[in-house]
């Protein structure tokens, strides 16, 4: 029997519960993985508080996208983007239908190879973030040598925005509030505090101007900023500002209505972060631990953002 996060109903954290089902045998081309640590992400509170509909066929719902562990059983001789999966290798699954559970089946084409540079908590909350971040930053045609300015460059995907983006050999200049400019400054970002005069401080950091933007928060001030800086909308990008961000021409992307959700950008770029990870480009924060049981509190902690970097469940 296999322990799994659920929905039974839509609203908040209060509808999650932690049930045992049966575990099938993996199938052709499957993998079955136990898992040791599955990402949270705001995405998942937004399936069943029911920001995207409420159809009653799709309850009970599974939760959670993304996870790492050891590979328990295999369905044949099964390759997955790093290669060929065998029994004990230590993997990260993404994307993981159901990733809040102790055990996951998923196809493997979902599997790949765990670097060593990260723990289990980390791996797992690596991919939604990082492939994002790149869908964000190919966007908006980030290269190096541009200026790019990220809005809420500390945050989950904003942190990946500008490792990445830095990593590209671009100059990032990213807002965050001051508590956190000195985490930037060693991910080699230059940090401004956003609130009343942004513009004005982002205009005395890039005097010779901002090539691109990447909004991560969505607020009007990430949009406005961005509009009044870049001279080229089609370089400004936002993963937050879908009510605004369709009508004045800047790229909409991810699973908001009338978005980009780029899904072949990001199923390929999940080798490009790996790549990362090794070369010593990239690294996860994880913020906080929670029991799988404790799921409910690790989402009210999701919720309000009260931990910087990522909230990892266990079983």
């Amino acid at each position: 029997m296999a322990r799994r996060v659920v929905a039974a109903a839509y609203g908040g954290p209060e509808v999650l519960a932690l049930v045992e089902e049966p575990m099938d045998p993996p199938g052709p081309g499957e993998v079955i993985v136990d898992v040791r640590a599955a990402g949270t992400n705001p995405f998942d509170v937004k399936i069943y508080s029911g920001a995207f509909g409420r159809d009653a066929a799709k309850l009970p719902m599974r939760l959670g996208s993304e996870a790492a562990g050891v590979v328990r059983a295999v369905g044949g001789e099964v390759s997955g983007p790093t290669g060929a999966i065998r029994v004990g290798d230590e993997v990260v699954v993404f994307r993981a239908a159901g990733a809040y559970a102790d055990e996951i089946v998923a196809p493997a084409s979902a599997v790949l190879a765990k670097p060593d540079e990260l723990s289990f908590d980390e791996a797992a909350g690596l991919m939604l973030v990082g492939t994002t971040a790149v869908h964000a930053l190919a966007a908006a045609g980030v290269a190096a040598g541009d200026t790019v300015l990220v809005h809420g460059a500390a945050g989950g995907v904003g942190s990946s925005v500008v490792q990445i983006a830095v990593a590209s050999g671009a100059r990032v200049i990213g807002t965050a509030a001051p508590s956190r400019h000195d985490d930037l400054r060693r991910l080699g970002v230059v940090p401004v505090a956003y609130g009343d005069g942004l513009l004005e401080r982002v205009r005395e950091l890039a005097p010779d101007g901002i090539d691109a933007a990447v909004d991560t928060v969505g607020t009007d001030e990430a949009v406005d900023v961005s509009l009044a800086l870049v001279a080229d909308r089609v370089r400004i990008a936002t993963i937050a500002a879908f009510a605004r961000g369709g009508g004045l021409g800047i790229k909409v992307l991810g699973a908001g209505p009338g978005a980009d959700p780029g899904t072949a950008i990001r199923d390929a770029a999940r080798l490009e972060l790996l790549r990362l990870v090794r070369a010593g480009s990239l690294r996860v924060r994880v913020g906080r631990v929670y029991p799988l049981a404790e799921v409910a509190e690790a989402h009210r902690t999701l919720a309000g953002g009260r931990a910087y970097g990522k909230i990892v469940l266990v079983p």
